[in-house]
Parts: C-alpha cells; structure tokens; sequence
C-alpha cells in the first residue's frame, strides 16, 4: 500500500516539473538557440533597421506573452519552453548590444556586471529554496528564479563572446574553440571526476551562450570580419528549422520528459 502511495506522489511531482530532462537534445537545441539568438537580433535590428532600442521593445513584448503562457500552463511543454528560451536569448542579446552599443558600456564592464548579477540571482534562489538544481523547478518560484538566471546567462555570454572575439582581437573561431574547449574540460570533470551535477550544468549552460554567439558571430558575419559569409537571415532560418524539427520530435516521442522522483 505504501509503495502505491509513493508511486502517485512521484507521478505528482513529476508533472509538476516545468523544464526538460537535461539529455543530447536539450544541448543541441539550446546551443543553437543560442546561435539564433545572436544571428536573430542582428537581423532584427540592422537588417530590418528597426535599430537596437525599438527591436529590444518589440522583442520585450513577444517574451512576455510567452513567458505569461509558460507559466499559465504550469509544466513542461516543449514547444512553450523553448519558446521562451529563444526569445530570452535574442533579447538578452539585444540588451548586451544595447548598453555596449548605444549607451557606450565597455564589454569588460557588461561581463563583470552580469556577472554579478547573476550571482545574486543564485543567491538570492538558493537562499529561497534551497537548491539550484534544474529538476527540481516545481512552483511558479522557482521557474522565476530559474527564467532570471536564464536571461542573465544569456546577456553575460553575449557580453563575455563579443569581448573575447572582437573586443581581445581573438577573432570568431578562435573564441569558439575557447569555450568549446572550456564545456569539453566541464563536462570531462563531472564523468570523470565527480563535479557536481547542478555546478557542472550551470556552468556549461553559462559558456554555451557565449560559444552559441561566437559560433553565429563566425556563420553570419562578412569573410572581411572574420566570418563565414552566410548572413544572420540565412543562418536563423536554418537553426531555426531545425530547432522546430527537433521540438516536433521531442513533442511526439517525449523523450525528454523527467520520469524520476524530484525534491
């Protein structure tokens, strides 16, 4: 009878839980988000001309009826979560270029300021519940305490991808190999020698932004920059399909649905 009990207060917490299991596909899908992320904002803002400060508003806008959506449905469906994902990552993009572009803030500031920033939205998280640990984002707390470190994530790589590439003189595919290199070493510590799970994602989830700008920086940007050539319009339109097809994917077989007991 107990385990009868256990089982559907499992099942309970379980749909309860508002993110993806953390597999290869979430990876995937959010590293090129990540990509869409930069190549999507600079074609919204210098493409289109609609400039960084009325793209940011508008972008603002489609985030928050997302955001109201995500939290109105109360668990995880792919598609509204990664919704969110992409639009906080154009946006936290459009933010960055705004400070650095249009307010005249160094990169170096920006990285160091949301740096901080979202050490206090760990803190802050921690200090509220306890864990920081993605599975555990239950209640409608914790998903806003897990949506801000998001956002700031994705502000801080774009600040810290656009220092290193262009800021440093590093250059687009070296960057990339940078952080590429530093998730490789991140995620050799946590098989191999027992980082811990929730450090270890945190971290990757960290430098994924900034080898995701790095990376749409060297796809979209004219060869005369250092880049590939392919334009932010052509780029976007290619991750972004992807990203649907793989949503589609993941709808159907719910392959990353969580199935195990959270805290």
């Amino acid at each position: 009878m107990q385990d009868i009990s256990l089982s559907a207060s499992d099942k309970v917490k379980q749909a309860l839980v508002r993110v993806p299991a953390v597999t290869l596909y979430f990876w995937i899908i959010k590293m090129m988000a990540t990509t869409v992320g930069e190549t999507g904002a600079d074609f919204l803002a210098f493409n289109l001309k609609l400039g960084l400060l009325t793209t940011s508003l508008i972008m603002s806008g489609f985030l928050i009826v997302v955001l109201i959506n995500q939290f109105r449905l109360k668990r995880y469906i792919p598609f509204s979560y990664w919704a969110v994902v992409v639009l906080l990552s154009i946006v936290g993009t459009l933010i960055t270029d705004l400070m650095v572009d249009d307010l005249g803030v160094s990169l170096i500031t920006a990285t160091v300021g949301f740096s901080v920033l979202l050490a206090i939205v760990f803190a802050a998280w921690y200090a509220s519940e306890h864990t920081l640990a993605m599975h555990s984002v239950q209640t409608a707390k914790r998903e806003r305490f897990y949506w801000a470190a998001i956002f700031v994530t994705f502000a801080l790589g774009t600040a810290a991808g656009d220092f290193l590439a262009e800021a440093s003189g590093l250059g687009y595919f070296q960057s990339a190999l940078v952080f590429g290199g530093a998730i490789a070493l991140i995620a050799a510590a946590y098989f191999y020698a027992g980082l811990n799970e929730i450090l270890a994602f945190w971290m990757a989830y960290i430098l994924t932004r900034p080898l995701g700008a790095s990376f749409g920086d060297l796809l979209s940007q004219p060869t005369k920059n250092g880049g590939l050539g392919f334009g932010t319009t052509g780029t976007s339109i290619i991750f972004l399909t992807v990203i649907a097809l793989l949503i589609s994917y993941l709808s159907i077989t719910r392959k990353d649905q969580i199935r195990s007991t959270v805290d």
